[in-house]
């Protein structure tokens, strides 16, 4: 029997490696024209090209992945990938350091190619200059990562979200599709030229983009052509916002349909502007916010409402009966829902529904981009009824949550004492309306929720149930405050205490402590502190998985969050000590790549939220400070700072010396 054993491990072995020799040498001609063979896993890669990053890790590939730029923010807490700079500026330095066998390019990188030409590194240009381009490099890289099924598997299914869209639009009359376009720029109005996968991504949502016969990754567009377009969609990401204030308010620019009808969407910019293993997402979150009202037809529905769960979720509470993550097609768009089924009715107290008796069911619905639209059109009650038919559950006997944040980044942290146990379900999105209370204003928000469901092994009297909700409330707001999330207004200029539609549901259990009902979960009671601590790590949990934020994440993303980059701050294109715009640009994000300048200015982003407050008087030995780090920075006689950013947004103070100190030192060097 043990000879048996030994010789069937041998057969797999052998049968593992002859699989592996079958999958190598791996040959392809990258966008450059020059030939490469790949004869094993690279295990040393630096990727420059966010979009192959953004696949190298939907490919479960990135323990080969040793630097990226900050462009990516896969992943959300792992230092072993270094920073290395941003996609337009990558530090050669850096990227040197890590001793790559293979580096990703773009054609925009021309140091890092002639820095390498002589050295044993193979340096690939992959471009996606077409849908056909990524959906090229997802084979490709799946190869070259020995992960060519899951290539395959990511490829179907953006085949198939494509194909859904696909079906769905072919009960829209031709005559009744949209003119749709990207709108791109800070000055002037752009977009993608007629040859781009934007373009081809309109198409396939069922929009009718332009084609003004130019191509190129972006052309500028006139007055006349934009007027005989007449888009009736409009859709841009990130600062693209700024073309709506300074161009679509001006005489002939407001008075196109698109403008006149407020049809104007904005996404994240990881989605318009790459066309890699989101792009079926895309594709269906826009043709359903081009065709909202179609699709919520029930005419116009393709696939089954059937119910699929994708995991059961382990949880020791006597009086539950099960708790999973449930699947389902409503509006023919997938639905995740975590549902925990209660042995015996029990009553709820919910910021959303208030309190309620008799409940049965709990839930937390996942609601995707593509319901949004549709959604916002038809109200809660009607959203609460479309949710509980859909997984068959009793409207009277079940108490819903409502997000926009995965039910796939649900976080469950338990936290005990003795014989008391308490349960937190926390799912957590921040990116689109995150809000500090007491300074921004109530107006139309876009989706993102902290919702929060408490659930304890002992029964909670209802003044318990209520005090809950405000440790929840502190202990949310607590996690916030501690990972420096920012408000999504005001350029971020406020630490965020919530979102504005967050929402929190408590249960009030079934068991006893020492024959008693708990009757207070305030800060001072063991109820209060364990709710507490569930819910700070669960929130922090929450945020890392939907948002990929982390107190850990590097300074030029809580930079981002402030609406700053360092090549938004020089002014001129070439400044007077000899250099040009995107040099000294990189120059000065290369010393944010040194952690002492990195941490200088993560103390200037602390400081500041404390002297915008009050809290600090005087900022003087800070200057001092600042001067210092610009005289070792230049190592040179430097007298007298001169102001050199461009400060349109009226930054905070502190930070704009922080960031003048390290714009000097690079100023001065060498002169």
């Amino acid at each position: 029997m043990k000879k048996l054993k030994i010789l069937l491990l041998l057969l797999v072995i052998l049968f593992l490696q002859i699989n592996y020799c079958f999958s190598f040498p791996v040959k392809f001609v990258d966008d450059s024209g020059k030939s490469f063979t790949i004869k094993k896993i690279p295990n040393r890669v630096v990727s420059l090209v966010p979009t192959i990053t953004e696949i190298i890790f939907k490919l479960n590939a990135e323990d080969s992945l040793k630097g990226m730029t900050y462009h990516t923010v896969f992943p959300s807490n792992d230092s072993l990938i270094k920073v290395v700079g941003g996609f337009f500026n990558p530090s050669v330095k850096a990227v040197a350091a890590l001793n790559p066998d293979l580096i990703f390019i773009s054609n925009l990188h021309t140091e890092i190619r002639k820095h390498f030409k002589n050295q044993d590194v193979k340096i690939i240009g992959l471009g996606t200059s077409s849908l056909s381009n990524g959906f090229e490099n997802i084979l490709l890289l799946g190869k070259i990562f020995d992960k060519e099924n899951k290539a395959l598997f990511l490829k179907k299914k953006i085949d198939d979200e494509i194909d859904l869209i696909t079906k769905k639009l072919g009960f829209i009359k031709s005559e009744k599709r949209k003119r749709v376009m990207r709108i791109m720029g800070r000055t002037k109005l752009m977009t993608p030229g007629s040859d781009s996968f934007q373009n081809e991504i309109i198409a396939l949502a069922g929009g009718i983009p332009h084609d003004f016969e130019r191509n190129g990754k972006i052309i500028t567009v006139t007055k006349k052509e934009w007027m005989r377009f007449n888009p009736e969609i409009l859709y841009g990401c990130g600062r693209d916002k700024e073309i709506e204030k300074k161009i679509l308010t001006l005489p002939g620019w407001k008075d196109v349909d698109a403008v006149k009808n407020k049809r104007i969407y904005y996404f994240p910019c990881d989605l318009t502007c790459r066309a890699a293993t989101n792009t079926g997402y895309f594709v269906q979150w826009l043709a359903a916010s081009i065709y909202g009202k179609e699709f919520a037809s029930d005419e116009n529905r393709v696939l089954d409402k059937k119910i699929t769960t994708i995991r059961k979720i382990e949880c020791n509470l006597g009086y539950v009966e099960d708790i999973r993550i449930d699947e389902t097609n409503i509006l023919d768009f997938k639905n995740r829902t975590l549902v925990i089924d209660l042995k015996t009715p029990m009553a709820t107290l919910s910021t959303l529904e208030g309190q309620r008796d008799g409940i049965k069911t709990l839930v937390n619905h996942y609601t995707p981009p593509s319901n949004w639209l549709i959604d916002h059109d038809h109200g809660v009650d009607s959203i609460r009824k479309r949710i509980c038919s859909a997984l068959k559950l009793n409207q009277d006997k079940t108490s819903i949550l409502i997000t926009g944040a995965d039910m796939n980044n649900l976080a469950v942290k338990k936290e005990s004492f003795k014989a008391l146990e308490v349960y937190a379900f926390v799912t957590a999105g921040i990116n689109s309306n995150a809000m500090r209370m007491g300074k921004d204003k109530g107006r139309f928000y876009e989706p993102g929720t902290i919702n929060i469901i408490i659930m304890s092994n002992m029964k909670m009297s209802k003044r318990a149930m209520t005090r809950a909700i405000i440790t929840v409330t502190e202990a949310k707001t607590a996690a916030l405050l501690d990972m420096d999330i920012r408000s999504s207004y005001e350029n971020g200029e406020y630490r965020a205490t919530g979102t504005g539609t967050d929402n929190v549901l408590i249960v009030e259990g079934k068991g006893n402590l020492i024959d008693n009902i708990l009757d207070n979960a305030g800060g001072h009671t063991k109820l209060g502190e364990l709710i507490a601590r569930a819910v700070y790590g669960g929130v922090q949990e929450a945020i890392a998985r939907q948002n990929r934020i982390t107190a850990q994440r590097n300074i030029f993303q809580r930079l981002k969050k402030r609406s700053i980059t360092i090549y938004s701050l020089i002014a001129k294109e070439e400044c007077d000590c000899g250099r040009s715009k995107n040099q000294f640009a990189g120059e000065v994000e290369e010393l944010l790549l040194n952690p002492r300048y990195a941490g200088f200015m993560e103390m200037a982003l602390s400081l500041s939220d404390d002297y915008e407050k009050g809290l600090i008087k005087d900022i003087s030995s800070f200057k001092k400070l600042s001067d210092s780090i610009a005289l070792e920075i230049c190592a040179c006689n430097l007298k007298d700072t001169k102001e050199i950013i461009d400060d349109k947004q009226n930054m905070p103070i502190v930070i704009k010396i922080a960031l003048n100190a390290l714009f000097n030192g690079v100023y001065h060097k060498g002169l």
